[in-house]
């Protein structure tokens, strides 16, 4: 089978062959909606379109089947024949011999005969072994915009997302309950079909099964034979105190589901943390401005000043200037009993407006005393 005989999945959904998993995504579940069965009963021809768009979406959104899909629309042994420059390049890692043709070709001499016979049957069993190896689940990457109290002291913040499942309905299998799949006509089982080239021969994922070697008569009706599902799911983070703006945090085994049994992925949140009007941060340490009246400034007072652990007193000395920094120790961020920031706050004057004639006399008085 050539290239050009392979269906053109990409096509079908209306993608190119760079589009994302999400584009895939979305693309399906756009078509899905228009092509369902439920809205073009009695229409052969559109049921056979939906059918179409939902083994594209089941190929292409799982990244070993792409994969190998990708690999064989690219494959080198098309309708032109043998490609010289398999053996070389990268090419050359993509290409193995297939045992049972070497086996024929050295079937008259003697022992090679029986030893070729033997790494066939070997390679064949090799094969089926790795098709059957649980493999791990890919990795998920999300964001969560957190208050900027949350990443100074820490604590707990629940995100949704839909993540994809192993479907309920099926177990994971892809097949309708009451159903199993069938080896594959094509391939017998085996996920590799082998292009004869003379003597020898080049084995390739099936383009039937795309490597699987069974294929699925009757695809479950809620995840449509994908054995997953992309479902809503709530989930609890904890939240380390004195996280900053960018950090990532990572769940393990809360990402997708793997294959054959294979183990989770894990999931991993950026952590984007929203400005307040009240303190800002660098580093360990807590920054905020105070406003503390003239009197103050002049003769000496005392002003409630917020911090991240609650309001504190902040004394004031006589003749503070407009501007003054003060350092209130260990009321910063608090990473560990060993790892305590400090908090500065700047003091700001408030000049008073709005002045009676006898206060103004008063001020006047006073400057020309100064």
């Amino acid at each position: 089978m050539s290239p050009a005989e392979i269906k053109d999945y990409y096509k079908i959904l209306g993608l190119n062959e760079k589009a994302s998993k999400e584009e895939i995504n979305k693309a399906f579940r756009k078509l899905a909606v228009k092509y369902h069965p439920d809205k073009t009963k009695g229409n052969k021809k559109l049921e056979e379109r939906f059918k179409e768009i939902n083994e594209a979406h089941q190929i292409l959104s799982d990244d070993e089947k792409r994969k190998q899909y990708d690999f064989m629309r690219s494959n080198p042994f098309g309708a032109s024949g043998f490609d010289p420059n398999i053996f070389t390049g990268a090419g050359a890692q993509n290409v193995r011999f297939n045992m049972d043709d070497l086996g024929d070709l050295f079937g008259g001499m003697g022992g090679l005969g029986d030893m070729f016979d033997f790494f066939s049957s070997s390679q064949t069993r090799s094969a089926r072994s790795k098709k059957r190896r649980p493999a791990r689940g890919n990795d998920i990457q999300t964001s969560a915009v957190i208050p900027f109290l949350t990443a100074a002291l820490g604590g707990n913040y629940t995100i949704t997302l839909l993540k994809e499942e192993t479907c309920g309905r099926c177990g994971g299998s892809g097949a309708e309950p009451g159903t199993t799949a069938s080896v594959c006509p094509r391939c017998g089982g085996a996920g590799t079909i082998t292009v004869s080239q003379g003597a020898f021969g080049v084995s390739r994922p099936c383009p039937e099964c795309l490597g699987s070697g069974s294929k699925i008569t009757k695809p479950c009706r809620d995840c449509r034979g994908r054995g997953r599902r992309e479902t809503p799911r709530t989930i609890t983070v904890k939240i380390p105190a004195g996280i900053k703006h960018g950090q990532k945090i990572r769940l393990a085994g809360e990402g997708e589901p793997g294959a054959a049994g294979g183990p989770k992925g894990d999931l991993f949140i950026q952590i984007n943390v929203e400005k307040n009007a009240e303190f800002s941060r660098d580093g360990d340490v807590i920054q905020s401005e105070a406003w503390i009246d003239l009197p103050a400034a002049v003769l000496g007072g005392q002003t409630t000043v917020n911090t991240l652990q609650g309001p504190v007193t902040l004394k004031i000395p006589a003749g503070t200037q407009s501007g003054t920094k003060f350092k209130l120790k260990g009321r910063g961020i608090k990473f560990s009993k060993d790892r305590i920031g400090d908090h500065y706050v700047v003091v700001k004057i408030r000049t008073p407006k709005n002045l009676t004639p006898e206060q103004r006399k008063l001020f006047e008085a006073f400057a020309k005393s100064l």
